[in-house]
């Protein structure tokens, strides 16, 4: 946490890390894993998914691999900034939020797609969005750029939870 290390006057963390690795790493994370769950899942080609009552603001399908790929981004880049402030040692619950939140966004595609159970897809949609805003909220503590990086986020994870609702509701 933040209280744990002291800033300099210049407002640099004694401990703060500029890894390039690093981000790498929290971008093959993000990115790779929501890549690696898009491709196995496949839902916008669906038959099952293509014959769905979906809602009029429903965007086409190749919206949406652009669109995560930059979520997937911002996310990578806010978890960078939030572990160059001391790392897994003093960013622990901000992170773990993280990895969290993502493992509930990771798991939505299966539970929508394979499963077919949009039902538990939205409750993992609600429980999703509510873990992005503790995680803002932690980020805000330790770097406010990484909670604002979260902001699209958090839309689109709200919009998507219209989609969700819609095909509960209508199918």
């Amino acid at each position: 946490m933040r209280d744990t290390l002291t800033e300099t006057p210049a407002g640099v963390w004694p401990e703060e890390r500029a890894s390039g690795s690093a981000l790498a790493g929290w971008i093959a994370i993000t990115v790779g894993g929501g890549s690696l769950i898009g491709a196995w899942t496949n839902g916008g080609a669906d038959p099952w998914y293509v014959a769905l009552d979906k809602a009029p603001w429903n965007p086409p399908a190749w919206v949406f691999a652009p669109v995560w790929t930059t979520l997937y981004v911002l996310m990578a880049l806010a978890a960078w900034f939030v572990w160059r402030r001391g790392g897994w040692r003093h960013q622990s619950r901000a992170l773990t939020l993280f990895v969290l939140q993502l493992a509930l966004n990771f798991a939505w595609s299966p539970l929508f797609f394979v499963a077919r159970q949009p039902g538990l897809a939205l409750l993992d949609l609600v429980a999703l969005w509510m873990l992005v805003v503790w995680t803002m909220r932690a980020f805000a503590r330790v770097q406010p750029l990484a909670s604002w990086l979260l902001a699209p986020y958090l839309a689109w994870v709200t919009y998507a939870a219209t989609l969700n609702a819609w095909v509960v509701i209508r199918n």
